[in-house]
């Protein structure tokens, strides 16, 4: 559960603080949180639009111990198995379990590529490195194979560790494109929004429009939102039957690439949702704090009406991404289980759609409190788990230097 989850970071961080108290030198740890695609995924991977948001519910954490410098291998650079890398299993039949669940492999081989990459980077720009080795480890609490992020979220975390270890600085600009390499590699279908929103967090709209741009600097163009700009959302997702959110976009990807006129068509319809979304939230009267009163139409004048409007407005390019979506994978990629899980919510007036490719949907609620009481009870009914959504926001830019007069 969500709650649980926060459990986990509490008890996550003290793990690690303790560590330090007890004078583990130069432990180095970082987190990437949870992302939400809220518009105009799956666009991000054709050249699309897309607005996406970091959340706190969920996050990786990565730990970089250095080796003593007096050591004989100071030099040494190992991996401890996290929780998805066991080896070991008391039966075949947990061994099936474990598979099942969380497939076959763990995030080692994501901090393997991070680090065969980030040496990869830094010879490429003749950024010298000192010899001292390292070991990392890492922990999760994303629930596999969500469509939240996870297998990036590690290498993220990772990434700033190796940063902070080294004492490079990697312009931020050019961290997702890294990032997304590292996956390439192991052969992760993916797309830039998750490792931009996980290496910017706050709120993010994203234009990959600019093919020129791309193919040079192998980035699109980032605008930062207020994180005031968004209504009250709502995670839907299903811990006890994960997705596999890879496969989804496998002959999708074909299609377009084939030149396929439906799906060119509808993805560009797609990242047009989140140019208008955009517009929507930086021009929202959204009622934050969901009250009934708000979500009766002209029951506050003028200014009720145009937050029911803004509600509305919303709600609806959330709909429309998930139907196009629907229109172009078709109902067996997508999963009875999945579709159930975008249904629900849509059966009490609630729009929904898919935070990445399956495994959790994001929520709204336009009508307000009761609304969202609705929501709990019928995905609750149907075995999903239901939280708010926590955003993480953005960090504060860094000073400016004062000019000399």
């Amino acid at each position: 559960t969500c709650a649980a989850a926060a459990g986990a970071r509490d008890t996550m961080g003290d793990e690690f603080d303790a560590s330090i108290a007890m004078g583990t030198s130069g432990l180095i740890t970082e987190r990437a949180y949870a992302r939400i695609g809220l518009l105009g995924n799956p666009s991000d991977g054709y050249f699309g639009k897309t607005i996406s948001v970091s959340i706190t519910n969920f996050f990786s954490e990565v730990s970089l111990q250095p080796q003593r410098p007096s050591s004989p291998s100071s030099s040494r650079v190992s991996f401890e198995p996290g929780p998805f890398d066991s080896n070991e299993f008391a039966t075949l039949g947990d061994l099936a379990d474990a598979t099942a669940t969380h497939g076959y492999y763990g995030g080692i081989r994501l901090l393997r590529a991070l680090c065969y990459k980030f040496h990869a980077y830094c010879r490429e720009h003749a950024i010298p490195l000192h010899s001292r080795g390292f070991t990392m480890s890492y922990t999760t609490n994303i629930p596999k194979q969500t469509g939240l992020s996870g297998s990036s979220s590690i290498i993220v975390a990772g990434l700033k560790c190796l940063m902070r270890h080294y004492g490079v600085e990697i312009p931020l600009e050019r961290r997702p494109a890294l990032v997304l390499s590292c996956e390439a590699d192991l052969g992760i279908t993916a797309g830039l929004q998750d490792r931009v929103i996980q290496c910017y967090e706050g709120v993010v709209y994203m234009d990959f429009s600019d093919r020129a741009l791309m193919a040079a600097e192998g980035r699109g163009t980032y605008e930062r939102l207020p994180d005031s700009c968004l209504p009250p959302l709502h995670l839907v997702y299903d811990d006890g039957n994960p997705s596999d959110s890879g496969k989804v976009h496998s002959t999708v990807k074909q299609r377009w690439e084939a030149g396929d006129e439906l799906i060119r068509t509808k993805m560009e319809a797609v990242a047009q949702l989140a140019l208008r979304g955009r517009a929507t939230l930086l021009g929202q009267s959204f009622d934050t704090g969901g009250s009934e009163e708000a979500a009766t139409i002209g029951a506050g004048g003028p200014e009720s009406a145009k937050v029911m409007d803004d509600n509305l407005e919303f709600a609806k390019l959330m709909d429309a991404n998930f139907d196009l979506r629907r229109e172009m994978f078709g109902d067996a990629a997508l999963g009875a289980r999945n579709l159930d899980m975008v249904m629900t919510p849509r059966s009490v007036g609630a729009a929904a759609k898919f935070t990445g490719s399956g495994g959790a949907v994001v929520a709204f609620c336009p009508r307000g409190d009761g609304q969202v009481r609705e929501l709990y009870a019928a995905c609750e009914a149907k075995g999903f788990t239901v939280c708010a959504v926590a955003v993480n926001p953005a960090p504060p830019p860094p000073p400016t230097p004062a000019s000399c007069s």
